[in-house]
């Protein structure tokens, strides 16, 4: 019966989902027409900043509780996905325009950020003072407050950095039918909502799930449950692309990946130090190396096309693969 309840619970979930990220859609693009910007702005700052949501919690939670060493593997597994897989089946589904601004500005920020991280979380092993290389769970170094708060100033930064671009790109007056303000922010609320919920129910209901059926803590926590916090992201850009939003697709995963690592990471060891391990350390470096290759295909064309998209999910399942292995 159990069983039974939590597949009820699961069909739910992914319905709360899809309804959500639609109703979230529809209003933010509409906020874009109504401050007539861009809908890549939009989805580098309310989109990004919103699927975003329970990774901050999460993380500001752990940070409060002094027990925040998981914020590094969420932040990396998160995005990793976003990069891989969110962009390569949104890319599957329907060949991905870029943006010129994501190409020249935002994505090099996102892979500037990575770097950084890097260099703050990897003190040990680039002093030399790392005790066992080989060890996975071994130090690899500490974010300490002061690199959080470094972290934090940077996002700060690139926000009023977005903000501004906005408004010095400005869309043309179109003819098209009145935005209302008020009903467009109460659906990105309403959906933001449902994405949010949703996505627990997803994540709940499938861990109960897998663990009745005989699967370990840790494989759901590397499969199930990282998959489940990016399902806001997922759902989003999937809703995003096929109603024709492709920057807003590509802006919320390349603002959500900036997110994560300089505003959930800042905040974070910002509140308690965090220590990161040799296998986090190394998640970081495969994490930059996915980076450049996305971004290799991103200025390879004006656009991501499919055998590409094809090639970056591939490129997830092989690091899933490694990650359950190691």
């Amino acid at each position: 019966m159990q069983i039974v309840w939590n597949c009820l619970i699961l069909i739910v979930g992914f319905a709360a989902l899809i309804k959500g990220a639609d109703y979230f859609v529809d209003g933010s693009a509409a906020i874009a027409r109504f401050f007539k910007v861009p809908g890549v702005i939009i989805g580098l700052t309310i989109v990004s900043m919103g699927t975003s949501a329970p990774e901050l919690a999460v993380s500001v939670s752990a940070g409060l509780a002094g027990s925040n060493a998981i914020a590094v593997s969420n932040v990396v597994g998160s995005n990793l996905f976003n990069l891989l897989a969110v962009l390569g089946i949104c890319a599957i589904m329907r060949p991905l325009p870029v943006d010129t601004g994501i190409k020249r500005r935002d994505f090099p920020i996102s892979m500037a950020a990575t770097l950084l991280v890097i260099l703050f979380a990897g003190n040990l092993v680039l002093s030399g003072r790392s005790p066992d290389l080989a060890d996975s769970a071994a130090a690899a170094g500490k974010l300490f407050r002061w690199n959080g708060l470094v972290l934090v100033v940077c996002f700060l930064l690139y926000l009023v950095y977005t903000v501004r671009m906005a408004k010095r790109n400005r869309l043309e007056k179109e003819k098209e039918e009145p935005v209302v303000l008020w009903k467009s922010v109460l659906f990105i609320i309403l959906g933001l909502a449902a994405i949010i919920i949703g996505g627990q129910l997803v994540v709940n209901s499938a861990r109960a799930l897998a663990l009745a059926w005989g699967m370990s803590e840790t494989l759901v926590g590397l499969t199930i449950v990282a998959i489940g916090t990016s399902l806001p992201e997922l759902v989003t850009s999937i809703v995003a692309s096929s109603k024709g939003e492709n920057g807003m697709a590509i802006g919320n995963v390349v603002g959500s990946n900036i997110f994560n690592l300089l505003l959930i990471l800042g905040v974070s060891s910002s509140l308690h130090p965090i220590q990161v391990s040799m296998a986090s350390f190394v998640d970081l470096g495969v994490l930059l190396g996915m980076s450049m290759i996305a971004y290799g295909f991103v200025c390879s064309g004006k656009r991501i096309n499919r055998i590409e998209g094809v090639f970056m999910t591939a490129l997830y399942i092989g690091y899933t693969i490694f990650a359950i292995l190691r």
